[in-house]
């Protein structure tokens, strides 16, 4: 599949203050560059067509002058046509770089929910060439401080009115103990002395745009690394728009085609998998301010969604269990989507029969692979495996656990991958990349898979992680971010949080702890302790267990697998019968 991007570049608006374009032309980095891609693989995936010449700014411009008054952005509050976004991500572009001291290839930190300004603030980044930190209102001060320091971010976008927080006070203390944040933008609130309101933004004079590089990085994801906070992977201007287009591709979008997202949209799922894929054909996003089932339902019969990607098996269960899901009209959709976590074949068939729902798996990561089961697959790959690659180029290998070498199909191993929307590297990550990467490349996901050929098509069952990762819905907490954490509690000696079973997120987090004393803190003190460290809300372990001592491996290592048998079985007792 080759999928050309936009062949035309946008006019430039009139010119602004000749200091603005002076600075916004001759601007320096301010961290250094994320590695890329190398030369024989970038020259390759331009000669087949992979990669377009147009950053992603430009090609988001050309469908918006190809459409202009069809709707491009629907939240329950608000309707965008394509003319719209268009002009209100151009004007904020204007505004970031005539208002504030941001210039391009600078950082700013998005902190912001879903609600539409989030969408317009992510455009106009990248249209100034001004690279956002995909970060989530629930993370922490710590997170978002280390993350600053990270990518020597200048500029913070807050959410205002995000409950039970205060981002906007949040930020100015990140302001005043964080060296080169020095930009404070304020999203749907009031902006106090010395932030800048992002309605100033929005109502910018038009300046000209800086031409732009498509092999840039475009915006930082957030990995599921392996240790403590997640890893940083940077997308490009080229790659980007590619993985999007072949997702498209893969779930045959086209103007006609309405897709929603419920979930976090400044995740790469919500980025990569959604909101740019719709709008790179042409059709209509539905941003969704939450996952709750009742909000779910109403937009898919209100809006007459076609498409819904990336649902984990948690959003899904809610649906079946609502009473209004059999009473409302879900028969505009056509793709559904379910990722995030392996959905139980009960699951896909309940969907199916009990609300007509058609059914997919798929799989996808900050890094890039996106892998799918297409609807005409046979129905043992459809509920057994997440599916096959959505590009030709996309390159997969199945590893022994530890080495380069490929095990045969249908034996278990780690997956390793490479291609043209799959990063060369992690962001200021010299020694993790050695080991993340083989010598040709392939990036080593820590997923154990067995590739199942069927027909001549290859397609992969996920059967576990090597990474000490647990997967809480949709959300990746790194297990030694929070045992760093809960070992400075002055009660707790050791830690180890492990995942427990759960029918509805898949995952919970259970923390075993071996006290300093007699005692061990309760849970609602470790909590207290957490949230006084700065630690997100979603990372808190749900439960606590105190042991004596941890079980052991044949090294020395303490034996997770036996813990998680362990709350296993413990929940087992408790639910059954006495």
């Amino acid at each position: 599949m080759t999928v050309e991007t936009a062949p035309t570049a946008p006019q430039a608006p009139s010119a602004p203050p000749p200091a603005a374009a002076s600075a916004a032309a001759s601007a320096p980095r301010t961290a250094p560059l994320s590695p890329a891609f190398r030369p024989e693989l970038a020259d390759r995936y331009r000669r087949e067509g992979h990669w377009g010449t147009k950053p992603l700014g430009e090609v988001l411009r050309a469908v918006a002058r190809r459409r202009p008054e069809p709707p491009a952005l629907v939240t329950p509050e608000s309707r965008w046509t394509y003319r719209d976004l268009d002009a209100a991500s151009d004007a904020v572009a204007a505004g970031l770089l005539t208002r504030t001291t941001l210039r391009p290839g600078d950082r700013v930190m998005v902190q912001l929910g879903n609600v539409a300004e989030t969408v317009v603030a992510y455009y106009g980044a990248v249209k100034a060439g001004i690279v956002p930190v995909c970060t989530l209102p629930q993370h922490g001060v710590r997170e978002i401080g280390l993350l600053v320091e990270h990518t020597g971010a200048r500029g913070h976008l807050v959410q205002a009115d995000v409950p039970r927080r205060d981002l906007v006070a949040e930020g100015q203390r990140l302001q005043e103990t964080v060296d080169g944040l020095d930009t404070l933008i304020v999203v749907r609130g009031p902006a106090p002395a010395g932030a800048v309101a992002f309605d100033d933004l929005l109502a910018a004079e038009a300046a000209a745009l800086p031409d732009l590089d498509p092999d840039d990085v475009v915006a930082f994801q957030l990995s599921g690394g392996t240790t403590g906070l997640p890893k940083v992977a940077p997308r490009r201007h080229h790659e980007y728009a590619y993985n999007s287009l072949a997702w498209a591709h893969a779930l045959e979008l086209d103007e006609d085609s309405v897709v929603m997202h419920p979930l976090p949209i400044m995740h790469n799922a919500g980025i990569a998998a959604a909101l740019q894929p719709a709008h790179l054909t042409g059709g209509t996003f539905v941003l969704a301010p939450g996952a709750d089932a009742e909000t779910v339902l109403a937009l898919v019969e209100r809006e007459r969604v076609t498409v819904v990607p990336v649902v984990p098996p948690a959003v899904a269960i809610r649906l079946l269990d609502h009473p209004r899901a059999r009473d409302t009209d879900l028969g505009s959709l056509r793709r559904f989507a379910l990722g995030g976590q392996r959905p139980s074949v009960e699951l896909l068939d309940r969907l199916e029969a009990e609300l007509g729902i058609p059914t997919q798996q798929m799989f996808g990561m900050a890094e890039g692979m996106f892998l799918y089961t297409p609807p005409e697959s046979p129905l043992w790959v459809r509920r057994h495996t997440v599916g096959t690659p959505i590009s030709p180029a996309d390159e997969v290998r199945v590893l022994d656990v530890g080495t380069d070498d490929e095990v045969a199909d249908g034996e278990l191993g780690e997956m390793a991958c490479r291609g043209p929307y799959t990063i060369p590297g992690y962001h200021r990550a010299e020694a993790h990349n050695r080991n993340a990467f083989t010598a040709d490349g392939f990036y080593r996901t820590g997923d154990l898979v067995t590739r199942h050929v069927v027909d001549g098509v290859p397609y992969y069952a996920i059967d576990g992680r090597i990474k000490d990762v647990i997967n809480r819905g949709a959300e990746k907490i790194h297990a030694e971010e929070v045992e760093e954490l809960l070992v400075r509690h002055p009660a707790v000696h050791g830690a180890a949080l492990v995942a427990m079973p759960d029918a509805v997120l898949g995952e919970r987090l259970c923390a075993y702890v071996v006290p300093a004393g007699t005692a061990a803190p309760t849970l609602d003190e470790l909590t207290a302790f957490l949230l006084d460290q700065g630690l997100a809300r979603f990372k808190l372990p749900e439960r606590v267990e105190a042991v004596a001592a941890f079980p052991l491996t044949s090294v020395g290592k303490v034996s997770k697998k036996d813990l998680r048998a362990d709350i296993a079985a413990k929940l087992e007792h408790e639910g059954s019968p006495s």
